[in-house]
């Protein structure tokens, strides 16, 4: 209860008597009151130190620090978790403060005035842990002390006793979700602004925030008491917007279902740009490449369409492609036209036509389709007869694939698999070296209905035994988008997993949960002994990794997809926090951004609009990353600890490419995703999949 309505409740004989007393005497005397703060209050005992989380000298000053002490149950030891993520103090009149809204190790908490900022923001976590909504850090004992002043501080969640925290009123972290937010409505909708209105979610303790997002990528975050806003656009765009509640202890709800838009253009434009000039070609080996001099436009020039014998392999915004993996010693006739953002398309250019030379010197020699599927393909391994199999997301099913006929055969359903009507599904494979003839067992990565699993079963003479499914780690949460999902057995013989943060930033942080996260087991799903936070987690602070791969050294690398920056290939390390969210590839976002001590830098970073990639892949000590939005593959030599001499493949030859994977013959398998992919829609796709014979 606030202090003027507390007053209210007293007589005046009480008013009086209470102006003779100090502050902390008037504190005291209103936490007696009947329904006032105390009420909802909480003692916060060490576990290593059996002391209480104190406000240092009983003072009621802005700035007081916070220590350990014995436990009397004054006021200064009286906490309060409210439905808006605060620690308050004093009857509610002081909240637990991240000194100068530090993020980082070594950090000094106080109680200072409540303010609403994010370094004011804290959750109780199952474990019994306190993390700072902001920071991610633990209140911890300076030093594992259990003396009596003992400072708290904030430090890297480990779970040890000195971060352990018991309340007295048998509270115990707040993990239900709110429910999904519903009646998604739009109203007003212009060329760069829309105002989205959606019903209001319920929740246990109450709903904190809602988090607009189209297609994954966020878009704003509101007060839980407000049930519209407005929204920048982009001219010309096809979104799918949904809304995600979110509660003061980080909890997220399932999205809400997806409202297409299709945003409306400024102004009308049916100028197409003038044909481009100056085309010319060179070709090396079985490539070729070829520039020309920029077309002109009344608005702008967005992309150039390359044609090769009159039909479209690519495109660019650049002045100029390079076409690989031809045949030798063949002619082709290339032409390029302009196009603008409204689909005005310039005719085309003054044709030009190459030969190519009679052998392969180039990077890619050859590029053939082996199969259509009208499911997306997702996860795909490798089996030592030279037959693949792969993952249909959203069919659920598996299917082997023979390259030198093409033909399928499904060789099984994985049960209890769910969609999310986003990128949720059946996802992730993988198979020991040792598969099929000795170790049986197929590891998968999928969506349930409420939560992400890693699961394993046998494959017997060709098909899939169900009645063998073990379920090695469930739990980790699942949302319409950031589910991660690829898995990779590590020359350790352990295996490793990426999930995404659930649409909750403050899950990659949180080293005890699972989500934002590189996990590591055993095959048999324990955990290993040697991993560095005595769970799961192997690296934390990551957005939504699909991409893993291990080179010649034993190196794990990692693919992450950005918000609306720039994704990036990481070089994972044992323990690595990789910055999510405060970090988003080498773009600071909040609290102490990129330059947080401890963050690890990417190793390579991709503007969104040039990548979202997804999968990677390692042959002969080059990595390959298969992007979507940027409709490419990026061909990246692995030298030392850094990527160099990177080069674009396929540039709009294929469209949105989800999964790369290393062949049985030193080459490279290719995937696309094209149709259906922002849904749970299964066999309303049209994709394909390609055998990429690699040269020097």
């Amino acid at each position: 209860m606030a202090i003027d309505t507390a007053f209210k409740t007293l007589n005046a004989g009480a008013l009086r008597r209470l102006a003779l007393c100090t502050p902390l005497a008037v504190l005291s005397a209103l936490a007696a009151l009947p329904g006032s703060a105390s009420a909802a209050t909480t003692t916060l005992v060490g576990k290593a130190s059996g002391r209480c989380m104190d406000v240092s000298g009983n003072s009621t000053t802005p700035g007081a620090g916070i220590q350990i002490y014995d436990c009397h149950g004054n006021p200064n030891q009286q906490w309060e978790f409210t439905a808006s993520g605060e620690l308050r103090t004093f009857g509610g009149t002081r909240c637990l403060d991240a000194k100068g809204q530090g993020t980082t190790n070594g950090t000094l908490v106080t109680s200072y005035t409540c303010n609403g900022q994010a370094n004011q923001q804290w959750r109780y976590n199952a474990n019994g842990t306190i993390s700072g909504s902001q920071s991610g850090l633990c209140l911890d004992v300076t030093g594992a002390s259990t003396a009596q002043k003992a400072v708290v501080q904030l430090w890297a969640c480990h779970g040890n006793g000195n971060q352990v925290w018991n309340r007295s009123d048998g509270g115990t972290n707040d993990t239900q979700a709110p429910s999904i937010p519903g009646n998604l409505k739009v109203a007003n909708l212009q060329c760069r602004s829309v105002t989205l209105s959606w019903s209001a979610a319920t929740d246990n303790v109450g709903v904190a925030f809602y988090d607009i997002y189209h297609d994954g990528q966020a878009m704003a975050s509101v007060s839980g008491s407000t049930l519209s806003t407005s929204l920048t656009l982009s001219p010309g765009a096809s979104w799918g917007l949904y809304v995600n509640a979110r509660d003061a202890a980080g909890n997220v709800s399932q999205a809400s279902a997806t409202l297409p838009i299709t945003v409306p253009q400024c102004s009308a434009d049916t100028e197409p740009p003038t044909a481009p000039t100056g085309l010319s070609g060179s070709v090396a080996g079985t490539a070729a490449t070829l520039t020309w001099k920029a077309a002109t436009d009344n608005v702008a020039v967005s992309a150039y369409d390359v044609y090769r014998d009159d039909a479209k392999v690519g495109s660019t915004s650049n002045l100029s492609y390079t076409d690989s993996g031809l045949a030798a010693s063949t002619t082709y006739r290339y032409a390029v036209a302009a196009r603008d953002a409204q689909g005005n398309v310039s005719a085309r250019s003054t044709s030009v036509s190459l030969t190519t030379g009679g052998a392969c010197s180039n990077p890619v020699c050859s590029v053939s389709q082996v199969a259509t599927d009208t499911d997306i393909p997702w996860g795909l391994v490798t089996l030592p007869d030279g037959n693949v199999l792969y993952s249909r997301r959203d069919a659920q099913d598996i299917v082997r694939l023979n390259p030198a006929t093409g033909a399928k055969t499904t060789v099984g359903k994985i049960p209890n698999v769910s969609g999310t009507d986003g990128e949720g599904g059946l996802m992730g494979l993988a198979v020991t070296p040792a598969f099929p003839a000795t170790d049986p067992w197929l590891y998968v990565m999928h969506t349930t209905a409420s939560d992400n699993r890693v699961i394993r079963l046998k494959y017997v003479n060709g098909t899939l035994d169900t009645s063998t499914i073990q379920v090695l780690l469930s739990g980790i949460l699942r949302n319409k988008f950031h589910n991660g999902g690829r898995l990779r057995f590590g020359p350790d013989g352990k295996l490793y997993v990426a999930t995404g943060d659930a649409q909750n930033g403050a899950n990659a942080q949180n080293t005890s949960g699972l989500n934002g996260k590189v996990l590591r087991m055993n095959p048999d799903g324990t955990r290993p002994t040697d991993n560095p936070f005595g769970n799961y987690v192997w690296s934390y602070g990551h957005r939504n990794p699909q991409g893993l791969a291990f080179d010649a050294q034993g190196r794990l690398w990692e693919q992450e997809f950005g918000d609306g920056t720039m994704d990036e290939t990481n070089l994972i390390q044992k323990g690595g926090n990789y910055g999510w969210p405060d970090c988003e590839g080498t773009s600071s976002r909040s609290g102490g951004g990129c330059g947080t001590s401890g963050y690890i830098a990417p190793k390579h970073t991709y503007p969104t609009a040039d990548g979202s990639c997804s999968g990677i892949a390692i042959v002969r000590g080059v990595l390959y990353v298969a992007c979507q939005r940027g409709t490419r593959v990026y061909r990246e030599v692995i030298s030392g600890d850094s990527l160099t001499n990177v080069q674009e493949l396929f540039r709009g030859t294929y469209g949105r490419i989800r999964t790369v994977e290393p062949s049985i013959d030193g080459n490279l398998w290719m995937s696309t995703t094209n149709n259906g992919d922002k849904d749970s829609t299964a066999n309303n796709s049209d994709e394909k999949i390609f055998k990429v014979i690699l040269g020097n």
